[in-house]
C-alpha cells in the first residue's frame, strides 16, 4: 500500500482511540436513512443530557450564566451527543474530551469564585470546522499531507471565542481542498446527512452541518467561499450566516487558495437556534477583532442597523423574491418553500416583489475563474508531500463521475488574465449596486428592496456526487453580500411531485431537472436564504428573524421545520 494510506489509517485509529468507550454505540444499519431520532434512544444520553442538548441556545446561556447548569455538565452532554452523531454520520475530525472538560471546569470555578461570567458565551461548547487552529492540535483540513502538523498557537477567532467564555470541544469534517459542495477526504471519509444518509450533508462545512443537525453542538463555526456555510446549513435544516469579508477574523486559520485575496473565504455561525446567529456575531464583533487581525473590518456592532433604522424600522418591508436565476429552475420543493415564504410575509403585512437577476451566470464564471487561477497548483503542491491523490469526484461508484465546474480544469492563468477577471467582477458589482438601487421605483416604500429572498441551491440535499451547481450561493460571494439561511419545510413526495415538461434555459437546467425524484429527496430539509448589502450583517440577521417569525405565525405559531 502507498505510504499515504498508512498515515491516513494511523490518524483515523488515533481518532477512534480518543472516543470514551462508554460512548460507543452500535449504529443502525445503512438502510436506516433518517437517524435524527437515534441519539435519544441509543442509551448513551441520560434524560438530563437530552434536556440540555434540546435547549435553545439563548436559554442555555442564561442557565450557564446563572450557575443553574455547570459548563462541565453542558459540555459533557453535548460531547456525548456529538460522539454518537459522529458514529452515525462521520462528522468529526478532532476529539479532545479531557482538554474541553478542563476548560469547562475552569469556567465553572471562575463563576463560583467571582459570581461573574467570563464573557457573553460563558461555558458554551462550540464546534469548529477543521480549519480553525488550536494550539497543540493537528489541523489536517482533510489533507493526508498535513497529518502531524501541530498548531503552535490558536487562530485569532479561537482566542476571541475563549475570551468570550466559550468551550471549543470538537472539530468537524471537511472535503480535501475545501473546494467541494460535499464532504469527503482520505483521512476521515465521507459525512452523510442525518435526515437521509443516502444524501449529502453539503460542503465544505458538511461535518459542522451534520453535527449541529443532530444537536451534537449548540453552535458551530463554518467557512464560506462559494456557499460552504449556506449549502450545509440548507441541506441540514439550520440557520447559517455568510458575513461580508472581514467581519469575522480569519487570521491564523488554515485554508486553501491562500494568497487569493480578491474573493476570500469568511467564517460564520451555524446553529439550530435563530437567536444563535446574532449571539455569535455580536459576541465576536464586540471583542474588537480588528485589534488582532489586520484584515478584520473595523466596524462595531450596530444596534441601530439591527433595529432596521434604514429599513423603515422593520415595518412594511419590501422583499424581492428571486424565483430562479435565469440559468437553473429550482426543484419543486424549493419553489414551494418560496411560495410559502411569500404568502407568510404578505400575511404579516410586508410586500413581496419579483427580483430580476442580473448577470448571475457571468458572476459565477468570474468567481470560478478567480478560484481556478492557481488552485490546481495549490492542490498539487500540498498533496505532493505524501503522494496522496487529489479527490476528483464525490460519487460513490460511477463509471462517468460528475466533476463540478468549481474544480480546476487547467494549470491556471497569467497574472494579467487574473486582473481582467477581477476588473470584470469590480465593474459588475457596480452594475448590481445600480440595479438594486433602481428597485426604489417599484417597492412603494420610497426605499429600494430591503432584502432578496432566493434559493440556496437548485435542489435540496442531493445524492452523493451530484453537487453540480453552486451559483445560487457563489454569486453573493462575488458581490460580497451577506446572506443568511433559514429553514422552511421538508421535501414531501406528494406536495412536491415532478412537474410537467417545460423549456430549459440550457444544459445545466435540464440536467438538474432530470436529477429530481421526490422519493430520492424524501425528508430532506428545504431552506432559503435572505441576502442583504455589503457589511449589513445586523440588518440581515434582523430581517431573517422577521421572516422566520412570519413563517411560524403562518403555521399557527410553531416552526415549520
Amino acid at each position: 500500500m502507498p505510504h499515504w494510506t498508512h498515515l491516513a489509517a494511523e490518524k483515523k485509529q488515533r481518532q477512534l482511540n480518543s472516543i470514551p468507550k462508554d460512548w460507543l454505540v452500535t449504529p443502525p444499519p445503512d438502510s436506516t436513512l433518517d437517524v435524527t431520532g437515534f441519539p435519544e434512544t441509543c442509551g448513551v444520553l441520560t434524560a438530563r443530557d437530552i434536556e440540555i442538548t434540546n435547549t435553545l441556545l439563548d436559554v442555555l446561556l442564561e442557565k450557564l450564566a446563572s450557575g443553574e447548569w455547570t459548563s462541565v455538565d453542558v459540555t459533557t452532554s453535548f460531547y456525548k451527543r456529538a460522539v454518537v452523531a459522529h458514529q452515525l454520520v462521520n462528522c468529526l475530525t478532532e476529539i479532545f474530551v479531557d482538554r474541553a472538560l478542563a476548560r469547562a471546569a475552569e469556567l465553572d470555578d471562575h463563576l463560583k469564585k467571582t459570581g461573574k461570567v467570563v464573557g457573553p458565551l460563558h461555558g458554551l461548547p462550540i464546534s469548529l470546522k477543521d480549519q480553525l487552529c488550536m494550539k497543540g492540535l493537528e489541523t489536517t483540513m482533510g489533507y493526508v499531507s498535513w497529518i502531524g502538523q501541530y498548531a503552535e498557537k490558536n487562530a485569532v477567532l479561537v482566542d476571541i471565542l475563549l475570551e468570550c467564555g466559550a468551550v471549543p470541544f470538537v472539530r468537524t469534517n471537511i472535503p480535501q481542498t475545501l473546494m467541494w459542495g460535499e464532504t469527503f477526504n482520505y483521512i476521515f471519509g465521507r459525512t452523510t446527512n442525518p435526515h437521509n444518509r443516502s444524501l449529502t450533508s453539503g460542503g465544505s462545512s458538511g461535518g459542522e452541518g451534520a453535527l449541529v443537525a443532530l444537536k451534537g453542538s449548540p453552535l458551530g463555526v463554518g467557512s464560506d467561499i462559494g456557499g460552504s456555510i449556506r449549502g450545509p446549513s440548507a441541506f441540514c435544516g439550520l440557520h447559517g450566516l455568510r458575513p461580508s469579508y472581514g467581519r469575522i477574523p480569519y487570521g491564523g486559520a488554515v485554508n486553501s487558495l491562500e494568497g487569493q485575496d480578491s474573493l476570500p473565504s469568511v467564517f460564520g455561525p451555524m446553529t439550530n437556534s435563530i437567536a444563535g446567529v446574532k449571539i455569535f456575531m455580536k459576541a465576536v464583533i464586540d471583542a474588537k477583532p480588528w485589534l488582532n487581525d489586520p484584515l478584520a473590518v473595523r466596524k462595531k456592532w450596530d444596534e441601530d442597523e439591527y433595529n432596521l433604522v434604514d429599513h423603515g424600522s422593520g415595518k412594511d418591508l419590501c422583499f424581492g423574491i428571486m424565483w430562479d436565476d435565469d440559468i437553473v429552475v429550482p426543484h419543486p420543493p424549493i419553489r414551494r418553500a418560496m411560495e410559502m415564504t411569500k404568502a407568510a410575509l404578505e400575511k404579516a403585512g410586508h410586500k413581496v416583489v419579483d427580483w430580476k437577476p442580473l448577470k448571475h451566470g457571468l458572476l459565477g464564471d468570474v468567481a470560478r475563474n478567480i478560484f481556478n487561477a492557481g488552485s490546481a497548483e495549490d492542490f498539487m503542491i500540498v498533496t505532493s508531500a505524501t503522494g496522496e491523490p487529489i479527490v476528483s469526484t464525490m460519487e460513490l461508484d460511477s463509471a462517468d463521475p460528475i466533476i463540478p465546474p468549481i474544480r480546476p480544469k487547467s494549470g491556471g492563468i497569467t497574472a494579467y488574465q487574473l486582473w481582467q477577471q477581477q476588473k470584470l467582477r469590480r465593474d459588475t458589482r457596480k452594475e448590481y449596486l445600480d440595479h438594486w438601487e433602481a428597485t426604489a421605483s417599484e417597492t412603494g416604500t420610497g426605499r429600494p428592496v430591503d432584502a432578496i429572498i432566493c434559493p440556496t441551491a437548485g435542489y435540496a440535499a442531493h445524492p452523493h456526487g451530484k453537487s453540480i451547481y453552486h451559483n445560487y450561493t457563489t454569486v453573493w460571494n462575488a458581490l460580497d453580500y451577506p446572506a443568511e439561511v433559514f429553514p422552511v419545510t421538508v421535501v414531501d413526495p406528494i406536495l412536491d411531485a415532478v412537474k410537467g415538461p417545460r423549456d430549459f434555459y440550457g444544459d445545466a437546467d435540464k440536467e438538474i431537472h432530470e436529477m429530481y425524484d421526490p422519493e430520492t429527496f424524501k425528508n430532506a430539509p428545504v431552506c432559503l436564504q435572505l441576502v442583504g448589502r455589503t457589511l449589513e450583517e445586523e440588518a440581515v440577521i434582523k430581517m431573517t428573524e422577521i421572516v422566520d417569525a412570519a413563517l411560524a405565525a403562518a403555521n399557527g405559531g410553531s416552526a415549520l421545520y
